[in-house]
This record gives structure tokens, sequence and C-alpha cells, in this order.
């Protein structure tokens, strides 16, 4: 089948409306070439410039959730954390203005405070000017955790509930849910992880509960539109039920 044809069958059947992506393998994929690590994440923010582009211009879902950073990734080397802080601060930079004439939305959630004073005031900006769009609303994790996430929920639920009066029968997912750093957001519907691990590593696990996986053994940077249109067309064949007997 041609990349055309696969494009036409997939776009003629019902899409996703969110979905995420673990971008995986930057690094495997730099030191199979004799690269420095960083050359890896330069070539993964590519990537992510090329499949946000795609998505945007044939229309093919709403959000796009990409795993940038997670509260893990601390352990990894001050350089290579310093220099995809760099990165990124510069792909915003230079991206804003695309963002706001393609419609594109950005939301960065995590804890944005031990970020650096440049990245967070780019995001903060960026955010700001792109508010109102709505054809597709990319949404970055950030120094991001699954537990992490709950975990802030919860405290912030807390302190809500004394100020009023919220007893623990009055605490149900539709209103936990809205204080999540991911709250605004639908439901993730398929997650793709590239580099062919097969783990979630924390990311959002409550709002994967019925998401469908998707393992690809593609490094981030080979990852391409077709790489995504074959897990569209998987995510297509496969029967959702959300706990229900379906048949």
């Amino acid at each position: 089948m041609s990349w055309e044809a696969l494009l036409e069958e997939v776009k003629s059947r019902p899409l996703p409306r969110h979905v995420g992506i673990i971008m995986d393998g930057n690094g495997r994929w730099a030191k199979a070439r004799g690269l420095p690590r960083l050359e890896g994440h330069r070539q993964g923010a590519l990537t992510a410039e090329r499949i946000v582009r795609f998505v945007v211009k044939e229309g093919l879902f709403s959000y796009l959730t990409l795993f940038a950073f997670s509260t893990e990734n601390w352990a990894r080397p001050k350089r290579e954390v310093d220099g995809l802080f760099a990165l990124l601060e510069s792909f915003l930079r230079e991206k804003a203005e695309e963002f706001i004439d393609s419609g594109i939305r950005l939301l960065v959630v995590g804890d944005h405070r031990p970020l650096p004073d440049g990245l967070r005031e780019t995001i903060e900006e960026v955010e700001r000017r792109t508010e109102g769009n709505d054809r597709l609303t990319l949404a970055i994790a950030l120094n991001f955790g699954g537990r992490w996430a709950i975990l802030r929920a919860v405290r912030d639920l807390l302190r809500a509930a004394r100020s009023i009066a919220l007893g623990p029968d009055e605490v149900g997912e539709d209103l936990f849910r809205a204080y999540l750093p991911t709250g605004e957001l639908p439901d993730i519907d398929l997650l793709i992880r590239t580099g062919g691990r097969l783990r979630l590593s924390n990311f959002l696990l409550w709002e994967l509960a019925y998401t469908e996986l998707y393992f690809t053994d593609a490094l981030w940077p080979d990852f391409d539109e077709e790489a995504l249109l074959l897990a569209l067309k998987d995510f297509q064949g496969r029967e959702r039920s959300f706990g229900k007997v379906v048949g």
C-alpha cells in the first residue's frame, strides 16, 4: 500500500481524539551512530516538529501529548539535562509564531518550579499567546510524573476540602480529575511508545485507565508520518469495550 493510500484509508475511519507519545530512543539513536546523546535529542525535537505539523495539516486529532521530561530524568547527567532544557526553550521560541498561525495551543503540564527561569518564562509567554487556539492542543509533559500528578491532586483537593467543608463521600472521579494537571484534557485514546520498551515509565497513570497501547521498536528520531499512520490504523482495528461486554 502506498503512503498516500494509507493516509486516505486512515482518514476515512474513526480517529482518536487524543494521542499521547512517549518519545523514547533518542540516546540510543545517537549512540548507534557514535554521536553525543544531545544530538539524539536534537533529532528527536525535529521529529516532534514534523509530527506536529503533519497532525495539524491532515487534521488527524485534536489533542497530542508528548512526554518530554519525567520527574525521574533529573538523575541524568547535568550536561544532558541542561541541554534538553535549552533545546526546548529554543524550540518554543522559534515555533511560537508558527503555533499561532497554525492554530496550535501550547499547554505544558508538570512541575514548572525547578525549571530554568528562561524556559519557565518562555513557556508562560507561548501558553498565553496561544491560549485561544483550537486546531490542536499540544500538551508537553515536562518535569512530569504520574505519581507526582496524583499526589499533587490529592494535596490540592484536601486543601480545598477544608475551606468548602467537602466530605470524603463527595469526592468523585470528575471532581478529582479537575485537580489533576491534565484536568482540562480528555483521556488519551491511544498511547504510542517508541524505542521498543514495554512500560509506561510513570506517564499519565490516571488518564491511561482505558487507553489503547501501541509499542514500536522504532527509535524516536526514526519515527515518521507513516509510522504514525500505522499506529492509527492499528488503533482503528481494535474493539474498545471500556470494561463492558461488546457484541
